[in-house]
C-alpha cells in the first residue's frame, strides 16, 4: 500500500486529490490549518487516513509534523504540495505581498527541500507540486502570486536538475492549473473554469503516468503556448 502525504488537504484540488486517493485504497496523511475539514475526511475513510493540523509558515513546526506523520503512515512514496494562497492586490498592500511569499515561497521551499532530501536517503519517491499557469505570465492585479508560482515552476525544475544528476529513480510532477472552481479563483470574467472533480481526476492521472509537467484541464496547454510566444 502507497504511504502518502497532501499538503493543503482541507478544500480545493488538494482535498479532492486526497479523496481521490483513499478511495483507491491509498494510506494519506492530510494536513492543513482547519483540522475540523480534515477530521471529516478521517472519519470518512477511517484508518486509511492520517490527519495532522499544519500551517507551513511555521516552518519548524512543519518538518516536526512531516516527521511525525511520515511515522504514522509506515513510510512515504508520493508528497503533494496543494497549499498556497493568493489575493488580488492592486494598491499593493505589502502585507498582502509578505503572507504570500511567507506560503508560495519559504512555505513552498521548507517543504520541497524536505522531501526531496527524505526521497534521496529513500533513494527512491515521488513529488508533485501544484503551481499555476499564472506562473507564466506577470500580473498587475495580484504580482506576488504570479511572481511566487514562476518560482514554484523553476524550483520544481531546479529539482527535477537534481535527482537527474543523481541518477534515481526520483520523479517530479509539475501541476499547472488553470481556473478550477475553488476559493483561490478570484475576480470576475473568468473562462475555461473546471470543476474540481475534474481537475482531481486528471491529476490522478497525471500523477500515475509520472508526467513531468501537465496543465490542467488539458486546453490550458494552448493558453501557456500562447503565452511563450508572448513572452519571446
Amino acid at each position: 500500500m502507497k504511504k502518502v502525504i497532501v499538503i493543503g488537504a482541507t478544500s480545493g484540488i488538494g482535498r479532492e486529490t486526497a479523496k481521490l486517493l483513499l478511495k483507491n485504497g491509498y494510506r494519506v496523511g492530510v494536513t492543513g490549518r482547519r483540522i475540523n475539514l480534515l477530521n471529516e475526511l478521517q472519519h470518512e475513510f477511517g484508518q486509511l487516513c492520517v490527519a495532522k493540523e499544519m500551517d507551513i509558515t511555521h516552518f519548524e513546526n512543519t518538518i516536526l509534523g512531516l516527521a511525525v506523520l511520515v511515522k504514522e503512515l509506515g513510510g512515504l512514496d508520493l508528497l503533494i504540495l496543494s497549499s498556497g494562497t493568493g489575493e488580488i492586490n492592486q494598491e499593493l498592500n505589502f502585507n498582502i505581498e509578505k503572507s504570500t511569499c511567507q506560503t508560495n515561497v519559504m512555505g513552498f521551499t521548507n517543504i520541497v527541500d524536505w522531501t526531496i532530501n527524505y526521497f534521496i536517503a529513500q533513494q527512491s519517491g515521488h513529488l508533485v507540486v501544484i503551481s499555476s499557469i499564472a506562473g507564466l505570465l506577470g500580473s498587475k492585479d495580484a504580482p506576488a502570486y504570479n511572481a511566487s508560482k514562476a518560482y514554484q515552476i523553476n524550483y520544481a525544475e531546479a529539482m527535477r536538475q537534481k535527482v537527474r544528476s543523481l541518477k534515481l529513480p526520483i520523479s517530479i510532477t509539475d501541476i499547472r492549473p488553470g481556473f478550477v472552481n475553488t476559493d483561490m479563483a478570484k475576480g470576475d470574467g473568468k473562462f475555461w473554469v473546471a470543476t474540481v472533480e475534474k481537475a482531481g481526476t486528471q491529476i490522478i492521472k497525471a500523477i500515475n503516468a509520472k508526467r513531468k509537467v501537465v496543465y490542467v484541464t488539458k486546453r490550458w496547454r494552448l493558453i501557456a503556448i500562447v503565452l511563450r510566444i508572448i513572452n519571446r
